[in-house]
């Protein structure tokens, strides 16, 4: 099955998912749902199960959510968090229905996750809460990373749709293609404003935009007051 495909998954395609893993019963209901693209369902998946490694519990904010799947999917990994919001411009109707697949699945799921339209600038957040975003396109993703550092929040982002014209590059376009030096710089900012920063790679054959960043704020430490007034 290609992994990378934006054609939608219906029903005809749950026999490819007949096992007993908790992803296959998650695909199970994205299947019947039947309006989100396999590549949403498999990137959704993937992050949020490298997040759910690094990060746990907390409220979840899924950042131009789209359908608002990881959100869910964090839900799924770990029921510790309370709630999620799942916040875009213009939520899609078909959200609708895919929320109310997995609820009849997961009847625990059910109120937990609010969507709202909604500027990202405007959206409330908040120290304790877990900010997400899978594939924020180009400025977006420094917007989502600049909201979480201030409210000093863990956050976890997997970068598309580099601006090459209007991001910062760092300087490193002579050593590292366009795309890879403003991540790399992204992730140099983080630490320069007090954050751990972990980085890894979800499968290439679902994405090739598929480096994902991940940061929570650093315990204070002598001397980082100098740098932070």
């Amino acid at each position: 099955m290609d992994r990378s495909s934006r054609n939608r998954l219906t029903e005809k395609l749950l026999p490819q998912f007949a096992g007993d893993t908790l992803f296959d019963a998650l695909a199970r209901a994205v299947c019947r749902a039947g309006c989100l693209p396999r590549k949403e369902l498999y990137e959704a998946w993937e992050v949020a199960r490298r997040v759910r490694r690094r990060f746990r519990g907390r409220r979840v904010v899924d950042l131009a959510c789209g359908h608002g799947l990881v959100a869910q999917v964090l839900l799924l990994l770990d029921d510790t968090s309370p709630s999620a919001v799942a916040v875009d411009q213009r939520i899609p109707k078909s959200a609708a229905a895919l929320e109310a697949a997995l609820c009849q699945d997961w009847p625990r799921l059910q109120g937990r996750v609010r969507y709202l339209e909604s500027d990202l600038r405007e959206v409330p957040l908040f120290r304790d809460d877990l900010i997400v975003s899978a594939h924020a396109c180009g400025g977006l993703t420094d917007l989502i990373l600049a909201r979480a550092v201030e409210v000093g929040a863990c956050v976890a982002v997997l970068p598309c749709c580099h601006d090459l014209q209007k991001a910062d590059l760092g300087g490193l376009e002579g050593w590292l293609d366009g795309p890879l030096a403003i991540d790399a710089t992204r992730a140099a900012r983080l630490r320069f404003q007090g954050y751990r920063v972990f980085t890894q790679v979800i499968p290439g054959d679902i994405t090739p935009k598929n480096r994902l960043l991940m940061a929570q704020p650093e315990e204070a430490r002598p001397g980082w007051a100098n740098l932070h007034p």
